[in-house]
């Protein structure tokens, strides 16, 4: 990127406008076309969704809801239901700051409006284009500061791969755990746990939703409606039985309960530990971002499906939370559940019957598996798209779509792969689950961070932004501002162990991971990306 080169934002009709003129089903409406020919990218995905499809897309890759009963365990034992309740309010202000943050690129940066690049000495403008599925790294690359824009795109590119790929992993690891629980409960005396068990029903999960991707694939904006209609119905046939037959838990010991079970010395410390349950529920929220170019009128829906995704699936999560905490019955028989998760024994002590917590945890299980279905579409078009910026090793290979598909079939085989390998994590550690949540936590609190930390930069600087439909307008600083502070918290303990002084087998190993991902991406960079990665701001039309 030529450091000589200045932003001016020419804010043509054409950028905004012709959003309900569709073309095709490839090539969308009008802006979309004029979108990818500024882009100077071939059209290669159909566009066949719309609000509904992509808002249950991003509602169930999220699954608040259903991550908070994953997920409860460790906020328990680290803050206590006080804890919990306060630091998922926190959460979600916090992370409807990102979100707002984040819609407010994906609106300027989707996949159109105009930016043109002035040379400084010879006046003569280039046309920018964006790497449509990028997401963050795209946003580094048009927001950040001209020096920076290609390492800091190019990282935020692996960290982005990185935290879908956890996701991709998470979903299939809890509907293969939950199976397990569910046959403890209803066999305690025949069947005997081994977490490798649980590791070979997620990889066939795993390798179940890639087939779904690649061969299904134009089913998945019809699929992911009914999804959506899953995620509320699942949300209600856990919600009654617990509301009608579960025992209650004083408010005292709900509200005003903390705890600190593993010995931090402070419950403040505890909680904020603990906030990795809360925060890890609410990762995701760009998700819509990466299914851009499979969207119609992507600037003006991508926004609204960003926020909403985040509005309510935080509300749906806060109710199934509080309604959780008001019915646990006896914490430490929750906690120590044989089933490895308290929810599972929350159903039986509802229910009073095995088969009926089985049921209720059917429906966990199921929508683990509708979730990975889902993050699995998002992780590829994010290793694609991050594939054809050249940013990763093979990638003409990765970034190839088969004559005959729509969809990026070699990042979707990657990424199942990676998947099964990231499965095995729960062999050889018993605290797999937190070590997965944490590295796709951070992953994407990075990815969060790094590039609303650069549109920060510019509104700093006085620098002008692209046009859009959905500004934050004279508060976008603060906004802004906040949502940095807020990923730089969780970041930050989101890599402390479960306990002060762990053992090796108990450790956060999280650390490691996102290490070796930088070491590895940094090696990379110095003998190849350097000579091929140029980031998604470049020049493509020189003539104009």
């Amino acid at each position: 990127m030529d450091k000589n080169v200045s932003y001016r934002v020419d804010a043509t009709d054409d950028a905004i406008s012709d959003e309900t003129t569709v073309l095709g089903e490839k090539t969308g409406t009008v802006a979309d076309r004029n979108a990818m020919a500024r882009l100077g990218k071939e059209q290669l995905f159909k566009r066949n969704f719309g609000f509904v499809s992509i808002f249950g897309f991003a509602l169930i890759i999220m699954g608040t809801w259903e991550a908070v009963l994953a997920t409860v365990a460790f906020g328990l034992g680290n803050g206590g239901p006080g804890g919990l309740i306060w630091t998922y309010i926190a959460s979600y202000i916090g992370f409807m700051f990102i979100s707002v943050s984040m819609a407010e690129m994906a609106s300027m940066a989707p996949t159109s409006g105009k930016c043109r690049l002035y040379k400084k000495l010879s006046n003569r403008p280039t046309l920018t284009w964006r790497s449509t599925s990028g997401g963050q790294y795209h946003w580094v690359s048009e927001f950040a500061p001209p020096g920076a824009q290609k390492i800091l795109s190019y990282f935020i590119g692996w960290f982005g791969i990185l935290g879908y790929q956890m996701g991709t992993t998470i979903g299939a690891f809890i509907a293969g755990t939950m199976i397990q629980g569910a046959i403890v409960l209803n066999y305690p005396d025949t069947y005997h746990y081994e977490r490798w068990h649980g590791t070979l029903i997620a990889m066939a999960i795993t390798l179940s939703v890639a087939f779904f991707n690649i061969f299904l694939a134009n089913h998945l904006p019809l699929v992911e409606g009914l999804i959506l209609v899953l995620h509320i119905a699942g949300f209600v046939a856990i919600i009654v039985p617990l509301w009608v037959m579960a025992p209650r838990t004083p408010s005292s010991e709900v509200w005003t309960a903390f705890a600190d079970e593993n010995g931090w010395g402070s419950i403040g410390t505890a909680c904020l530990i603990g906030i990795i349950t809360s925060a890890g529920s609410m990762v995701g929220g760009d998700s819509a971002a990466h299914m851009a170019e499979e969207l119609k009128s992507a600037s003006k829906i991508l926004p609204r499906a960003m926020i909403w995704t985040m509005a309510v699936n935080g509300l749906l999560g806060f109710i199934m939370l509080v309604t959780f905490l008001y019915t646990l019955g006896n914490l430490d028989e929750d906690l120590s559940s044989p089933t490895g998760y308290p929810i599972i024994q929350v159903f039986a002590t509802a229910t009073q019957s095995s088969g009926g917590a089985a049921g209720l945890t059917s429906i966990l299980i199921v929508l683990g598996v509708c979730a990975n279905l889902t993050t699995m579409a998002g992780s590829s078009r994010q290793l694609f798209s991050f594939a054809r910026d050249k940013g990763v090793p093979f990638h003409r290979w990765v970034s190839r779509v088969p004559p005959g598909y729509d969809v990026p079939v070699n990042a979707i085989i990657v990424s199942a792969l990676c998947s099964c390998i990231f499965h095995c994590i729960n062999i050889g550690s018993a605290i797999a689950f937190n070590v997965i949540m944490s590295i796709g936590t951070v992953s994407l609190l990075t990815s969060y961070m790094v590039s609303i930390g650069s549109i920060t930069w510019r509104r700093i600087k006085g620098l002008p932004l692209l046009p859009s439909k959905f500004s934050l307008g004279r508060w976008g600083l603060a906004v802004n501002i906040i949502s940095v502070l807020f990923c730089a918290i969780v970041f930050v303990f989101a890599f402390f162990p479960p306990m002060p002084n762990p053992p090796a087998v108990a450790m956060n190993w999280a650390i490691a991971v996102y290490g070796g991902v930088v070491l590895f991406a940094s090696l990379y960079f110095f003998f190849r990306a350097r000579k091929v990665y140029v980031g998604p701001v470049a020049y493509v039309d020189k003539s104009i």
